[in-house]
């Protein structure tokens, strides 16, 4: 068999009978077992393969189950009228149950000779690849050794090529072959090695992290959509605070968050703690299967880098107002070159930032048209994580959290003539009040009076 320099490893199957492991067909989707029996009836090899076989190890649930077959995408979508291909880069099949989606992967080949097929590489990284093989080859073509295990759905053992079994047990991330090579090939592998560490409460081997500080500018090649995918799996997915962690410890945060990397290295405890929180709540709020936005998490990460250089601006005499557009602007557009956040987040973002000079206002009027604001709820949680900043900060937010608990009636009485009894001033700079301009007088005919 020919095994390329990228892979550099060598197969040696290890078979674990279903006595030995505690994976359980009860735990498979209903959707993912008709495929397997269904191509393994066909007389194709059929394999449950990669997270869930891993999660299912690890007695998770997984959310997503995809299949290994020695079937063509072609030959799967023959077998499957509930099936439609995708990709170029990678062909597959994705076969569809109602809302469930099981995707189809044809084992993938290290070497042309003994698969159909095209690959395309472009300076050490992978465009198109669709060379397919034996399972031996698909499991050392795959990135990880914990993600290289196969369930057999004719007998109910696990298929363990590489290893993987053994890092399971170890809770440890070893990457298949030559790391550097491999993160040539794909950089977001890195970001993949963090994320995997985190969310599985693993370690990453000190030779798959040893090549993240040399080679984490290679993530500036990556499609910054597709960075804004990853970006969402590190923070959004329950295990936000840790990603965050690692990225810093591994040194690929300044390669993803430029900006949130200057604004930490200046030493603001301040700013640890907002990032730190807000991650931390977030990471409550998906337990608890609440809502997240990533405008709030994006507003969060790059705080640091807006308020400074609002600051900086107005002391140089810009206006307030414009000083927090134009940071903000600013900063979102060095953010997007790497992380591609769409307009409609990045347009809450600025509404987040900009209303935080605003609970400064408390006058009446000003304080009754902030809290009909659409982002007023936003705004208000993300001054509650400002607390760290200052002591008036903490004030302003107590002032804020007690008013929205009084009737309407009361707090406008409390209101009328008070500066809502000096409340604290916020660190941020006040927006100075827009000047209202004077309506000429008109005069209308029907005003003069009538000659006697």
């Amino acid at each position: 068999m020919n095994h390329d320099a990228r892979t550099n490893a060598t197969p040696a199957l290890r078979i674990i009978p279903r006595e030995q492991h505690v994976i359980s067909r009860k735990n498979i989707s209903k959707a993912a077992l008709r495929v397997l029996y269904r191509l393994n009836e066909a007389g194709y090899q059929a394999y449950l393969v990669g997270g869930a076989v891993r999660d299912l190890l690890l007695g998770g649930h997984p959310k997503d189950f995809d299949v290994a077959t020695n079937a063509t995408p072609d030959e799967v979508k023959k077998l499957f009228r509930n099936s439609r291909l995708i990709g170029r880069r990678f062909r597959l099949a994705h076969v569809v149950y109602g809302p469930e989606i099981i995707e189809v992967a044809t084992f993938r080949g290290t070497g042309e000779e003994e698969g159909e097929g095209d690959r395309h590489i472009v300076d050490g990284r992978i465009v198109r690849d669709n060379v397919w093989g034996s399972i031996e080859e698909d499991a050392i073509r795959r990135d990880f050794r914990v993600n290289a295990l196969y369930y057999d759905i004719s007998d109910f053992s696990v298929r363990d090529y590489v290893g993987g079994m053994q890092d399971v047990e170890d809770r440890v991330l070893h990457l298949i072959g030559d790391p550097a090579t491999r993160y040539r090939e794909d950089p977001v592998r890195m970001l993949r090695a963090v994320r995997l560490a985190a969310k599985l409460n693993f370690r990453i081997d000190a030779a798959a992290a040893a090549p993240f500080d040399e080679l984490g500018p290679l993530l500036a090649e990556a499609a910054p959509a597709r960075l804004f995918d990853e970006s969402l799996k590190l923070f959004l997915s329950g295990h936000g605070l840790k990603s965050f962690h690692m990225l810093e410890q591994t040194g690929l945060l300044k390669f993803m968050f430029p900006a949130t990397a200057r604004a930490l290295k200046r030493g603001d405890k301040a700013l640890r703690a907002l990032i730190e929180q807000g991650l931390a709540n977030t990471d409550a709020r998906v337990a608890e299967g609440k809502s997240v936005t990533p405008a709030f998490l994006f507003a969060v990460l790059l705080w640091g880098e807006v308020r400074d250089l609002a600051h900086t601006w107005i002391t140089k005499g810009m206006e307030p107002v414009a000083a927090w557009e134009r940071a903000a602007t600013h900063v979102i557009a060095e953010q997007c070159q790497r992380v591609a956040i769409p307009r409609r987040f990045t347009l809450t973002m600025e509404e987040i930032w900009g209303l935080q000079p605003r609970f400064e206002q408390v006058q009446r009027k000003r304080v009754f048209r902030l809290m009909a604001h659409p982002r007023f709820r936003a705004a208000f949680d993300f001054l509650l994580l400002r607390a760290a900043e200052s002591s008036a900060v903490r004030e302003l937010g107590a002032w804020w959290q007690h008013a929205q608990q009084l009737p309407h009636e009361t707090l406008a009485a409390a209101l009328t003539g008070s500066a809502a009894g000096g409340a604290a001033e916020s660190s941020a700079p006040a927006a100075k009040p827009r000047k209202r301009r004077r309506r000429k007088p008109t005069s209308k005919a029907g005003n003069k009076s009538d000659p006697a």
